[in-house]
């Protein structure tokens, strides 16, 4: 019997694609998915095709959004500049306006809705524009002055909810690791080209990035039981949480284990731009879909703004240790929520999946 019908918006992305598959295997859940593409696995959800940014097509969504229960919300528009475009004004009222749109359709199609998971990240501390405290923690407030679409959605939605039936909960992953295609913020497309290249050319997994940072990573799945368990937990109702593995990690560090995941040696620190490099792979990466019958679509579409994402994260072109980027999750675990991963294994878990489902060569 369904008792839950859950939204998820954003459904090819990482975290909501993430999301199909953890209410797929969630007893009495019925999930639809929202997004301008069908997913290429809908892990037997409904899909609606819906631009977000489009005022009518909402509307016109509305019909095949009656009865939802529960909306994740994990939509999300960047700018082809990715890590500048964090903070332009154009991103910001674009993210804003795709929740406002959704939002208005279920305030009338769906009025036994009980619950909305909006996404966020420790953007909302400002870890693009300045070092952390350590740990940054939800109850901090020093950030809202800082350009930020987290601000507008988050302002909105909380003004939304006063007086009604249904409640919220925001959630503040770290770093986040899993499998999606063409995302703008996904680690192991751009890291798996880059070690293919050198794979097919008997070189070593050589680490591209820049001086070391102490940091903290999640993976997908993690988040994604995170994200059902807020749906349901009294104790998250319209309260903000962030969300880690549970462990911290340097690059430099897990390095062996990634290599050893992709059956390579690792190398030497090589400082290389990704984004820089990555239009010289694209012939090459050709050769390597035809020659490994990989499922994996052309470069470009394999990777999207994430090479870009790939130098951010990695601290290319900076020559000092980094200030360590660390959230606390005393406050999700006292909540209830207390899963924790290894993240090593987190990452050969990911780039073996990857190999596996014939996305890497």
């Amino acid at each position: 019997m369904t008792n839950k019908r859950v939204a998820v918006a954003g459904a090819t992305g990482l975290v909501g694609h993430a999301a199909l598959r953890h209410f797929a295997s969630s007893p009495g859940s019925e999930v639809v998915a929202l997004s301008r593409r069908k997913p290429g696995n809908l892990h037997g959800a409904r899909h609606v095709a819906v631009d977000l940014t489009d005022a009518a097509q909402c509307v016109h969504a509305a019909a095949q959004l009656q009865g939802i229960t529960h909306l994740v919300y994990a939509a999300l528009y960047e700018a082809p500049n990715l890590v500048d475009g964090w903070r332009d004004e154009s991103q910001i009222r674009t993210n804003d306006l795709m929740l406002r749109n959704l939002m208005a359709v279920l305030g009338l199609a769906a009025p036994s809705l009980r619950h909305v998971t909006l996404l966020q990240g420790t953007k909302a501390y400002g870890v693009h524009v300045r070092p952390l405290a350590v740990p940054a923690r939800e109850g901090r407030s020093e950030m809202y002055e800082q350009p930020n679409f987290y601000w507008a959605q988050e302002n909105f939605l909380r003004e939304l909810q006063r007086g009604k039936a249904w409640h919220w909960s925001i959630l503040r992953p770290v770093l986040i690791v899993g499998e999606a295609i063409g995302g703008a913020m996904d680690l192991i497309p751009p890291l798996g080209v880059y070690a293919s290249m050198l794979r097919e050319q008997g070189r070593p997994l050589d680490y591209p990035g820049g001086a070391a940072r102490v940091a903290q990573a999640v993976d997908v799945d993690l988040l994604a039981r995170a994200i059902g368990w807020a749906g349901e937990a009294n104790a998250a109702r319209n309260e903000v949480f962030n969300v880690t593995n549970g462990d911290v990690f340097s690059w430099e560090n897990v390095w062996p284990a990634i290599a050893e995941a992709l059956d390579m040696r690792p190398g030497a620190a090589v400082p290389l731009s990704l984004a820089r490099t990555c239009p010289q792979w694209i012939a090459p990466w050709e050769e390597l879909r035809r020659k490994y019958n990989l499922v994996s679509p052309g470069l470009e579409a394999f990777v999207g703004l994430s090479f870009q994402y790939a130098d951010y994260s990695m601290r290319h072109g900076q020559t000092q240790p980094g200030p360590p980027s660390i959230v606390s999750t005393v406050k999700i675990n006292r909540a209830g929520f207390t899963e924790m991963m290894d993240t090593e294994e987190m990452f050969r878990k990911w780039f073996r999946q990857a190999r596996a489902s014939r996305l890497l060569p």
